[in-house]
């Protein structure tokens, strides 16, 4: 259990970095644990398409409500 708080404590502490990345690129957004591209919340359902990794507040959610 303190494992999924702390992963979940990090990953709202790395989401709400104000700042986004100067050089991200399509190509390495995988590469990145939070979006790069915050402030750009609408994608197409073509980008959607080859998203690697769910939204950060759908993996928080996750995290708060596992059961062991």
């Amino acid at each position: 259990q303190g494992t999924r708080k702390g992963l979940a404590k990090a990953l709202e502490k790395i989401s709400a970095d104000p700042n986004p990345m100067r050089i991200a690129s399509n190509s390495t957004a995988h590469l990145f644990i939070a979006s790069p591209f915050r402030g750009k919340q609408t994608k197409s359902w073509f980008t959607k398409l080859f998203l690697t990794h769910p939204p950060v507040e759908k993996r928080i959610k996750a995290l708060r409500g596992m059961q062991v």
